[in-house]
């Protein structure tokens, strides 16, 4: 089963992994730099050996934080729908045919967690970033706002004293 790499440059492997007589060994089947493309994908399962889990090699990436280049198709509709999301207008003939041609295709219901992301599908980085620094901002303006908050006195305890008795004489 293929699997990724990461190497201190940043540079990103999918590999393979194999037994051989010396012990288990690995071997390279497609290295990149940047977001991992379908022509990559392509790359390594051409020349894997052994079964290519595609889906497992993607939620490998998302969890290494590696970004993952969007399918060929879904760039312009992320585009379409940011356009559509700001007040742009399309012709009616087209649209017409947009939902004669999506009607047929598969489609998922949106996640419950994602109904509120919506409005950032095809913005840009510079305005996700400016939206980011307005948060932080408005974050800093309220702990500003805020009295300053007291630490607890740390607890003192009892000291422990040795008591000597009196003898009688």
């Amino acid at each position: 089963m293929a699997y990724l790499y990461v190497r201190k440059s940043g540079r990103v492997e999918i590999r393979e992994a194999h037994s051989t007589r010396k012990g288990p060994r690995s071997r390279t089947l497609a290295s990149f730099q940047g977001p991992l493309t379908e022509a990559r994908l392509d790359q390594a399962e051409s020349a894997a050996t052994r079964p290519f889990d595609r889906a497992a090699i993607r939620a490998r990436a998302r969890e290494l934080g590696i970004a993952i280049e969007a399918s060929g198709a879904d760039a312009p509709a992320r585009a379409l729908i940011a356009r559509l999301r700001s007040g742009g207008r399309l012709d009616p003939v087209l649209v017409s045919i947009l939902h004669d041609q999506l009607e047929g295709r598969n489609a998922a219901p949106v996640p419950e967690e994602l109904a509120d992301v919506i409005e950032w599908i095809g913005a840009s980085e510079h305005e996700r970033g400016r939206a980011l620094r307005d948060v932080l901002r408005l974050y800093d303006t309220i702990a500003r706002s805020r009295d300053a908050v007291r630490a607890p006195e740390a607890r003192r305890f009892p000291r422990f004293t040795v008591r000597r008795r009196r003898q009688a004489s």
